[in-house]
């Protein structure tokens, strides 16, 4: 319990999610963590997540306490890391059969937490599973309701597509007390699913542009390094870029591209670079922590995030590695998708452009890398961490009942 002696109790605040860090400095997404432990002065906050080989059961990290729950035999515990559910299902048919464990494990352990009272609010991080897996725990319990916040962040709102997994995602949305968003090009898919308007918001998820990704003018930037950052899956858009590459060393000779990711595209990606002539060009650095990634933006020449709609629909919900590489200053090129067109503005080193093929992802990648002198980092504090959680605990509070109005309540801090 995070309250102190004589102080009134927290609300227990779950939170759902299937992406979480294994450990610390794990390089898999971590926005759900950064959030949460923002959320600990406001909330006693748990976190339930699924477990992977070398994480430990349970712990508490950063004031949360985090529950990591069994869905297989450790070593097939497999579907959501190095890639995503959606990717790794996709190259690996098989992973279907974890599904099910996975879910299940979730909700039994949510409804049993639930029931014995130690749940006030929860908070489900993507429709699907999490959404369902709270519709259903919630409801389990009729003698005590416990509402539900929802947050979709793009593949579960564009990929799952089937007729089942659209009623099911109407399903979730008529249930939840709040839904949130992280791009303003995700609103209408998720009004077409019948949610009320009055219950949806548009909420990003944050970066940390006060600490971590900041300008630094002590690093003298490149005039020839490209970058790109991101998982190694097809809506990610690599291979346009390592497709455009010999088309931009006609006119920037000098260019090379560095890839800090992973994913189940990697070694597809490093074949198409060795096919195309192009292996001492682009250089693949595999995972890079968090904590490293602002030297790679503070010296490349232009960050390029050539998103895509995948061939099953799936598309980012926003990017955050775009907010990133603004705020320490480095020029960007990311194509226009509905989930970027609000980055718009953000900053004057953002272009948002559509390309249709190599050639004209080649020229405007070369033309960003002109504005290396004068581009600077733009107005992104509606992004910042501290912002994104203040106003995530207002809604959470708000589903709650009211726990704090909107003019009482104060700074989100992290422990």
């Amino acid at each position: 319990m995070n309250a102190g002696a004589g102080t009134a109790r927290l609300p227990r605040l779950l939170v759902l999610t299937s992406t979480y860090p294994r450990w610390r400095e794990d390089p898999e997404p971590a926005f759900v963590h950064e959030l949460s432990r923002r959320l600990v002065s406001r909330f006693d906050v748990t976190v339930l997540c699924p477990h992977a080989p070398g994480s430990m059961r349970q712990e508490s990290f950063d004031g949360v306490r985090v529950i990591r729950y069994r869905y297989a035999p450790e070593a097939l515990e497999t579907l959501v890391n190095d890639g995503g559910i959606v990717a790794n299902l996709r190259l690996r048919k098989w992973k279907l059969l974890l599904v099910p464990g996975f879910i299940l494990a979730q909700w039994w352990y949510a409804q049993r937490l639930i029931r014995r009272g130690d749940v006030d609010i929860v908070h489900a991080h993507w429709i699907l599973p999490q959404g369902l897996v709270a519709a259903l725990a919630v409801r389990m319990f009729r003698g005590r309701r416990v509402p539900f916040v929802v947050t979709s962040h793009g593949a579960d709102l564009f990929a799952l597509q089937s007729r089942v997994a659209q009623w099911l995602k109407r399903f979730v949305v008529s249930r939840a007390s709040a839904i949130t968003v992280v791009s303003e090009g995700m609103r209408q898919p998720v009004l077409d699913l019948g949610a009320d308007p009055l219950n949806l918001s548009v909420e990003p998820m944050g970066v940390d542009l006060a600490y971590r990704f900041t300008p630094d003018s002590g690093v003298r930037r490149s005039h020839d390094e490209i970058l790109f950052v991101g998982r190694l899956v097809e809506k990610k858009g690599l291979r346009h870029l390592i497709d455009a590459m010999a088309l931009i060393m006609r006119t920037w000779p000098s260019a090379f591209l560095t890839v800090a990711g992973f994913g189940p595209e990697l070694k597809e990606r490093q074949e198409q670079a060795e096919r195309l002539g192009l292996a001492d060009r682009v250089r693949f650095l595999g995972a890079v922590k968090q904590k490293d990634l602002p030297e790679l933006y503070r010296r490349a020449s232009v960050f390029v995030a050539p998103f895509v709609e995948a061939a099953d629909g799936d598309q980012d919900g926003l990017g955050l590695v775009v907010v990133e590489a603004a705020g320490c200053g480095c020029p960007v090129v990311v194509s226009e998708i509905p989930a970027t067109k609000g980055l718009r503005g953000i900053s004057p080193s953002i272009l948002v452009e559509r390309w249709s093929n190599a050639q004209e992802l080649a020229t405007i990648v070369s033309g960003a890398s002109a504005r290396v002198d004068r581009c600077v980092a733009g107005q992104l504090a509606a992004f910042d961490w501290e912002a994104r959680a203040r106003c995530m605990a207002r809604i959470i509070e708000s589903a709650h009942g009211g726990i704090c109005s909107r003019s009482t309540c104060g700074e989100i801090g992290g422990s």
